[in-house]
């Protein structure tokens, strides 16, 4: 019956529409409730009966910092790899078992390609050093699917040699369809640094993160010297972490539009209960649908403003939240 159940999510979930988002996050919210025992205990200390949630905007968010406590698993099934945080010294990290890796990949290339465009014969070149030197990393494993799923000879991942990424964006930069240069904000300020030249139609697109490598800049700020650099009107950014699924994109300004299967709510940062307005700040909820084998409903360490189109920025983190290093910037 469970198995049954999450079949019919599955489907739902592939197919969710802005008009269906609500009705979907409703199945997989009374699914979650019944099936994954941390949230359930959750639930029942904040004396919520799932039967009684009826609108999308009720349902309970989990604070984040659970899955460095907790394995936040919906239902009896053993992960093929678990997620991790790259934290900070000292700090714990995140764990997010993942129950079906073909199921992230078709997820991550559907957002992406929603907004950019197909894959294939599209250079990828992913300057992500710190994630490259441990294990867990979920940016690496999404980069490395849209590494393969380019088939661009050129395409492939740079740990440190910076001066053979420069020859090859300089070979690249009026290719047929735009490359793409992903990486750790602090890396791509090194080669800008170092090996700045104008990039013609290059995506340039910052993950966020200085890990301790430089002084933390305002997005604002890191944009526009990367802008400078590398000759682009617009620095492009990538929101994604250890405990999503889905991730959001934001072609300039940085103001992201999420994949089909995330929606943010900004809430009272003195009531984790309540909701604010449209275009008002508070901390941010996510639901992530493509998270029904684990825990869909988010509540995040990040402040930010969610605008009436679905679209949201990201203002910073919360005072008492520790800095993780996947997401660095402050503005």
């Amino acid at each position: 019956m469970e198995e049954q159940q999450r079949e019919r999510l599955l489907k739902d979930i592939r197919n969710v529409t802005p008009e269906s988002f609500g009705k979907v996050a409703l199945s997989v919210f009374r699914y979650q409730a019944a099936h994954n025992d941390i949230y359930a205990q959750f639930l029942d200390l904040l004396r919520v009966d799932p039967s009684s949630v009826s609108s999308p905007t009720d349902i309970p968010h989990m604070p984040i910092a659970l899955f460095k406590k907790y394995r936040l698993q919906s239902g009896d099934w053993d992960p093929v790899r678990t997620f991790t945080s790259s934290g900070t010294t000292g700090t714990a990290t995140s764990h997010h078992p993942l129950r079906n890796e073909e199921w992230y990949r078709e997820n991550a290339r559907k957002a992406f390609e929603l907004q950019y465009g197909p894959l294939k014969d599209r250079p990828v070149l992913a300057l992500l050093p710190a994630y490259l030197e441990r294990t867990g990393s979920s940016l690496v494993f999404m980069a490395d699917d849209f590494i393969q799923q380019s088939g661009h000879p050129e395409s492939g991942f740079f740990l440190d040699d910076l001066p053979e990424l420069s020859r090859k964006l300089s070979a690249l930069k009026n290719s047929p369809v735009p490359p793409l240069l992903i990486g750790v904000s602090f890396a791509l300020l090194d080669l800008a640094e170092d090996h700045a030249q104008p990039l013609g139609g290059t995506i340039v697109m910052e993950t966020g993160g200085m890990k301790g490598r430089r002084r933390e800049m305002t997005r604002p700020e890191l944009h526009g010297v990367l802008s400078r650099a590398f000759g682009v009107e617009h620095i492009h950014s990538e929101y994604g972490m250890t405990e999503l699924l889905s991730q959001a994109y934001a072609p300039k300004d940085g103001l992201f539009l999420p994949a089909p299967t995330l929606r943010a709510q900004a809430r009272d940062i003195t009531d984790p209960l309540a909701l604010v307005g449209a275009g008002k700040t508070g901390a941010l909820n996510l639901t992530d649908l493509a998270n029904f084998d684990t825990i869909s409903f988010i509540a995040t360490d990040d402040l930010g403003r969610v605008y009436p189109n679905g679209s949201f920025e990201v203002l910073g983190r919360l005072d008492a939240s520790d800095v993780r290093g996947c997401n660095l910037l402050v503005l």
